[in-house]
């Protein structure tokens, strides 16, 4: 991109938002890139493309080997604070990690929950001793984590969590079940929200923040199968889970405020190399589109242009999104995100079908040998129910940005 400003905040009669990069900010991306490229070779070579939505199952021992190089490289929290071990780039610098990531194909990201979701929110929430005791492992890619947020009867109503968390002296007792928690085999610790006032109203005041480590006596695992064939996500059950009071983040009964806050950094710099994995699909469909002449039927060819255009859209969106800053409410624009990248990238995988054509139909392999395209047609069916329901993100939208009345509750 055109040498220029550094993201500079409007006035209000200017353009709504500079996306310029600077000199610095293109030196720094020629770095990565040569850095990428060079790590992405030998013992690491397999890794390129892989490990995306879809194919989170392989390669999981190398996977955690390059999360390890990433951290010794001083590549996790480069928004993070010097303080804490964190490189504290300039938001641009961040954006252009994750784009170049993207572009060299590199892994998906096994620490991403941990440097994108629990790093912050210590950060935002937990106590100094919490920060010394989490966030250097997960710089040095060492720890792992998952999510233990929905359950059977608490998805998109997260404020109906059962799982319940008793204190015992010196540690939380956990029993309930949570579900859909990607990662749950291969992490090492979990940050869950359980009930410690059942009798709280309105419900979410008796919600905390709780952090357990997935060794922990009492936690099964169970994989759920889904249609690719893999088992990405799991059913984890906590039967007397212990795990030290000091775990809590936040505030007893507080944890509605911190899994807010967990949830506003899932809009982060990330979005844009996740934007960037997009563009290599998008570009693999348009590469066969050519190959086998499907670009020349004036129906795919206008489906093409529709994704590239809505690729551009959400970029836009995404960058006048991050220039806001991360303080307060989270802006309109930002409210659109979800349900626009989700809808956007399902089309993309029935696109990428029509174009394969009957090829679509031929699996690589027995008994279930999927190709790429093949799984992201499969995987992008739940792209629109996980992270928010497209019907939820519509009233989302609706009530808080739109200012129109709730739905009705059941009574």
């Amino acid at each position: 991109m055109p040498d220029g400003g550094s993201w500079a905040q409007p006035g209000p009669q200017e353009h709504p938002l500079d996306i310029r990069f600077s000199k610095d900010d293109e030196d720094f991306r020629r770095e990565i890139a040569a850095w990428l490229d060079d790590a992405l070779r030998g013992e690491f070579a397999a890794l390129r493309g892989r490990g995306g939505p879809g194919d989170e199952h392989t390669f999981i021992e190398e996977r955690k080997a390059w999360e390890r190089k990433l951290g010794a490289g001083g590549w996790i929290g480069l928004g993070w604070p010097e303080a804490v071990g964190g490189r504290d780039l300039p938001l641009p610098q961040q954006v252009i990690f994750y784009e170049e990531y993207s572009r060299a194909q590199a892994p998906g990201r096994i620490g991403h929950i941990g440097e994108g979701l629990l790093g912050p929110t210590l950060l935002l929430c937990g106590s100094d001793e919490q920060k010394k005791r989490f966030l250097p492992g997960i710089l040095k890619g060492e720890e792992f984590w998952c999510q233990g947020y929905s359950e059977p009867n608490a998805g998109s109503d997260m404020a109906n969590v059962q799982m319940r968390a008793r204190l015992d002296g010196d540690a939380w007792v956990l029993d309930g079940q949570k579900v859909w928690t990607s990662w749950a085999e291969w992490s090492d610790w979990c940050f869950v929200l359980c009930r410690t006032d059942p009798d709280a109203q309105p419900k979410q005041a008796g919600i905390s923040y709780v952090l357990v480590p997935m060794n922990a006596e009492g936690i099964e695992i169970r994989p759920i199968l889904q249609i690719t064939g893999d088992s990405e996500f799991s059913e984890v059950f906590y039967s007397g889970v212990r795990t030290d009071a000091s775990n809590l983040v936040g505030e007893v009964n507080g944890g509605w405020k911190v899994a807010n806050a967990t949830l506003a950094f899932e809009r982060g710099a990330s979005t844009l190399g996740q934007q960037m994995l997009f563009q290599n699909e998008l570009d693999q469909v348009v590469e066969i589109a050519r190959r086998n002449g499907a670009a020349k039927d004036p129906l795919i060819r206008q489906r093409l242009a529709h994704a590239w255009m809505g690729l551009r859209i959400q970029r836009y969106n995404a960058l006048r999104t991050l220039a806001d800053g991360p303080s307060g409410a989270p802006p309109r624009a930002a409210m659109i995100t979800k349900i626009f990248w989700a809808t956007w990238h399902r089309d993309l995988g029935k696109l990428a079908m029509d174009v394969l054509g009957a090829e679509a139909e031929i699996t690589d392999g027995e008994p279930y040998d999927l190709t790429r395209l093949q799984r992201l047609f499969l995987f992008t069916r739940s792209d629109t129910l996980y992270a928010g329901t497209n019907q939820i993100q519509r009233n989302i939208i609706a009530e808080r940005a739109l200012g129109l009345p709730r739905e009705p509750r059941p009574r």
